[in-house]
């Protein structure tokens, strides 16, 4: 396919023999998951970009795999259906999520008694109401305007409630001063460590030697990642590979792709729907049950990974 264009859509058309309902239901909650619209019985839509896209290709082949039928084009103009019509319907179906939440977060809003009485039942009711509303911004590709409405009643909320504890923010890194170091990580690495030492050796150290144990103690003068209680692991949400980024101040779109799949498929939570992250952490298991020592499963872990960010740097 040619490089994608801003006003262009991507068209997923599927079949499913009839006796593979419990197939027809996952691929739908899939695609739901996506953001997507459906035009007609079976064909479902998203804006032409290249995270869509890579989405759709392994669904297709997925649907595939399992004895359907699934093709993937790229349409310019729909007959009958203007560019601002697709979008409106998009808009309409983000709107229709949003409203959802509406009325649990104005009762919430009204509930005086919680607010008082127990300040923090009421933040962990209006923080599960503000996940769900991110999950729907994520998939607002058009930012719809009732989003913006909803967003300053999330406001209103949390004007009313206590303090709301935002992540602690820790000073930059500098880069210069991580240079030739040696670092320590655990034994049998898979996706977030064999990413994160990539990362190492491609943003910060270039240097950068690895040794393996299971406490950073056996190795004082290294340093350790994605290790317990270590500077450098997951924190919050994030996983060892997006808290080197953040540190580091590493803004490389394609390293963030990059952290997309090493996220999704360390602490699989489906927050950024890449399945293509789980099939790489396979390749590093695989590696381990051959016998392959740690720091063989490194250097092709390496390789794998400077694949895959020429691969994303082209799309």
């Amino acid at each position: 396919m040619p490089s994608t264009a801003s006003d262009s859509w991507l068209f997923l058309l599927f079949n499913l023999p009839a006796k593979q309902s419990s197939d027809r239901v996952k691929f739908w909650r899939r695609l739901k998951k996506f953001g997507t619209i459906q035009l007609k019985s079976s064909t479902y839509v998203l804006p032409d970009e290249p995270v869509h896209y890579e989405r759709f290709q392994w669904l297709a082949k997925e649907i595939v795999d399992t004895g359907g039928e699934a093709t993937l084009v790229r349409v310019k103009d729909i007959e009958g259906m203007p560019y601002s019509a697709v979008v409106a319907l998009f808009n309409d179906a983000r709107s229709r999520d949003y409203d959802e939440l509406v009325e649990p977060l104005n009762l919430l809003i009204k509930d005086t008694k919680t607010r008082k009485k127990s300040p923090d039942s009421f933040a962990n009711q209006l923080q599960k109401l503000r996940q769900r509303f991110q999950e729907i911004r994520d998939l607002d590709y058009f930012e719809s305007s009732r989003g913006e409405d909803l967003h300053r009643l999330f406001e209103k909320a949390e004007s009313l409630g206590p303090p709301i504890k935002r992540p602690e923010t820790k000073d930059r890194l500098r880069i210069e001063d991580y240079r030739s170091k040696l670092w320590i990580t655990r034994p049998r690495p898979e996706i977030d460590r064999v990413g994160s030492a990539w990362l190492i050796r491609k943003f910060i150290d270039p240097d950068a030697k690895f040794v393996f144990a299971n406490t950073p103690s056996e190795t004082p003068e290294a340093i350790p990642y994605d290790m317990f209680e270590v500077e450098f692991s997951h924190h919050g949400d994030c996983c060892t590979f997006e808290t080197f980024i953040e540190r580091f101040g590493i803004r490389d779109r394609t390293v963030r792709r990059l952290a997309e799949l090493i996220h999704d498929a360390d602490l699989e939570d489906d927050k950024f729907h890449r399945l293509e992250g789980f099939g790489v952490e396979l390749i590093f298991k695989g590696l381990a049950k051959q016998g392959f020592p740690d720091h063989e499963i490194l250097s092709k872990g390496f390789e794998c990974f400077d694949a895959l960010y020429a691969q994303f740097k082209r799309t």
